[in-house]
């Protein structure tokens, strides 16, 4: 049986080490700052993330851009060529039509590659969330898992990637259609932070609000003990946009509890921080919903 490669986009947000120890393949994904055009990819080599960071708090105006049919095709092909198979698992199409251009991709490699499998999934998920399901099927892959298993494998547990995170500031909340004008502005006079998470259609929800990091700190560590399945065999994420303080805070308690396998902390790219903004802090796990 021919060998496969996990592939996954730039949204993943996984730390650059734990994409190469399970070669996992990405595809860089668009961004612009001050109408200069950058791609992001996860070593960082064109875009370092504290330099997006710094220039967002500078007030620079960010956009970013979907992968094109065209990227992946290109992209898909130099797999292919390597005889190789493809489980793509992309950014959720609650949130991007990315998903719905490689599922096109796909349909047409697959006809002139027809002795290939080239399998297209929508994770349903955003950022680490995504990042935690890619991780957990690379590790069903490393157990023998072949395509076709892992396939159903992840169709399976995508839902059990449970995503909670907060903003700092809701005016890029505000800038997505997130929330309104008026809310980005009470919010932030009383220093309210919603909670998010995403539904069964993979879109972003304003779940809660809190105020003041203990809060915050409780709130996410709460959801993790009661929708987490087996944590004493995983590895949770914690994703932060240039909040290092609060990460190692939340890392603190978490493996002072002594409940779960490890902890990882990872940083939020520019593609998810555009739209969350600095100071953003998220905690993705396996579990289900409450």
């Amino acid at each position: 049986m021919r060998d496969y490669v996990i592939v996954s986009d730039a949204t993943l947000d996984l730390p650059y080490e734990l994409i190469k120890e399970y070669d996992i393949r990405v595809i860089p994904m668009g961004v612009d700052i001050n109408d200069v055009d950058y791609n992001y990819h996860p070593d960082e080599k064109e875009l370092k993330i504290d330099y997006f960071y710094s220039q967002l708090k500078a007030g620079a105006t960010t956009h970013t851009t979907q992968i094109t049919p065209i990227a992946f095709r290109e992209f898909f092909k130099s797999i292919l060529k390597e005889n190789l198979d493809i489980l793509y698992i992309g950014f959720s199409s609650g949130l991007s039509s990315t998903y719905y251009a490689a599922q096109l991709v796909v349909e047409e490699l697959t006809k002139d590659y027809p002795d290939n499998k080239i399998y297209c999934i929508d994770s349903k998920c955003a950022s680490i969330g995504e990042g935690l399901l890619v991780l957990n099927a690379s590790k069903q892959k490393r157990k023998g898992l072949n395509i076709d298993e892992l396939r159903t494998w992840v169709e399976e547990n995508k839902y059990a990637s449970r995503h909670w995170f907060t903003v700092r500031d809701l005016f890029y909340l505000k800038k997505g259609g997130r929330v309104t004008s008026i809310e980005a502005v009470v919010g932030t006079a009383l220093k309210i932070r919603p909670i998010l998470s995403t539904d069964d259609d993979g879109k972003l929800v304003v779940v809660s609000k809190i105020r003041g990091t203990k809060a915050e700190l409780d709130f996410l560590i709460s959801k993790m003990k009661n929708e987490g399945i087996d944590l004493e065999s995983q590895t949770v994420i914690i994703g932060h946009a240039d909040n290092l303080e609060h990460a190692k805070m939340l890392e603190k308690q978490i493996r002072d509890l002594n409940i779960v396998d490890d902890v990882v902390i990872s940083k939020i790219g520019p593609i998810i921080g555009t739209h969350t903004g600095p100071g953003m802090l998220a905690l993705v796990f396996m579990g289900r919903k409450e």
